[in-house]
């Protein structure tokens, strides 16, 4: 039995404001095309089954060309009769009982198995048992669903658990309504075939447990996440238990680092043969006050001009050995004028002076800059 695992597709993702050619955002298209990427590769390969562990959509309520997009991917597999199995992640769940989930709209189509409901769901075939565990916003729930899954394994068949969750607190993603699966019911694991999981965006093992797997997510939906094994899993049921991940194209993700110190010579020397559409970040180091003016946002963009995009991030000097980091947009003079006056002056009273004046003329600065505008 060969089963396909891919998860947090999370379709309808939009970041940056670039779009493409059809006017459509660009990063949104690349999350269109790391889906059909892998619809390309399960119609390639023709699994018994597929599985989604979650997060289908970013948002409980996608756009229509997420949604639409979605149902004429799932269609094709329809088309060839592959079995989609797929639950719900926190991304997709809504909040509210009063709005109506997302994933129902799957319901339309024959050999999609969507668990969107809130509570513990077999999903049953004649040779294996799906256990389906989709997000649940009332954690109390969870232990009685644990239950009822542990008293359907079926030993005359495989038995594969189905989770959107963190195993461990190192999984979490830090988002509102993510959970952690209970410790104390790890043993359950042991009595599954393979435990599919999805909310965690890299492919992953978990723990000891040789059969427990994160698929990851097919796209960056963070500038900080700079993994390149995004994609699916193949599961091979024989004998013996075979897992192995199968990675998809993605947009070039690339960092430099410019020391202001020696700006002309390291700006000399980078390497940018493959920036050509690539997302980049760019880390300028050691800098004062009057180099971060001189060195410009515009300046650094003309010099990664054939990026998609550039972001900026700047590091400050303010005594030696020491620095304040920060994102172009959250890092500010006042910001570092004011350490350095608190690391520089050790005389409260005039550290307090200092301070009190530097925040006044910044405060006259912003609201002469409001005016302008």
């Amino acid at each position: 039995m060969n089963i396909i695992h891919f998860s947090d597709t999370h379709l309808g993702f939009t970041d940056l404001d670039v779009t493409n050619v059809s006017g459509v955002n660009q990063r949104e298209a690349d999350f269109y095309k790391a889906f059909s990427d892998v619809i390309d590769a399960i119609i390639e390969m023709r699994p018994d089954y597929v599985i989604h562990t979650g997060d289908l959509f970013h948002r409980a309520s996608p756009s229509n060309r997420a949604i639409t997009f979605a149902l004429s991917q799932f269609k094709r597999l329809e088309n060839e009769e592959i079995p989609l199995v797929i639950i719900a992640g926190n991304h997709s769940t809504p909040r509210t009982s009063t709005s109506s989930p997302i994933l129902e709209a799957l319901q339309t189509l024959n050999n999609v198995h969507a668990v969107f409901e809130q509570h513990y769901e077999a999903v049953v075939f004649d040779d294996v048992i799906f256990h389906a565990l989709p997000h649940i916003n009332d954690e109390r729930i969870i232990p009685d669903a644990l239950d009822q899954m542990e008293e359907s394994i079926d030993r005359s068949k495989k038995n594969i658990m189905m989770m959107h969750c963190s195993v461990g607190a190192h999984y979490l993603m830090h988002e509102f309504g993510e959970w952690v699966y209970p410790k104390e019911r790890e043993d359950i694991f042991e009595k599954m075939d393979y435990v599919a999981l999805g909310h965690w965006h890299g492919f992953s093992s978990v723990g000891k447990h040789p059969n427990v797997y994160y698929a990851g997510s097919t796209e960056r939906t963070s500038s900080a996440d700079k993994r390149d094994d995004k994609g699916y899993v193949l599961l091979e049921l024989n004998d013996e238990v075979t897992i192995t991940h199968h990675t998809v194209q993605l947009r070039k993700s690339l960092s430099f680092s410019i020391d202001a110190d020696r700006y002309e010579e390291e700006v000399g020397i980078l390497d940018l043969s493959e920036i050509k559409d690539a997302l980049v970040e760019v880390k300028l180091i050691n800098l004062t006050a009057s180099s971060s003016i001189d060195i410009s946002n515009k300046e650094i963009n003309a010099l990664f001009e054939d990026a998609l995009h550039v972001k900026v991030k700047r590091e400050f000097k303010v005594v030696e050995g020491e620095s304040i980091e920060g994102d172009i947009e959250s890092i500010s003079l006042e910001s570092y004028f004011i350490s350095h006056i608190q690391e520089s002056v050790t005389d409260e009273v005039e550290q307090e002076r200092l301070t009190s004046k530097a925040k006044a003329l910044f405060s006259l600065y912003e609201e002469a800059d409001d005016d302008t505008h």
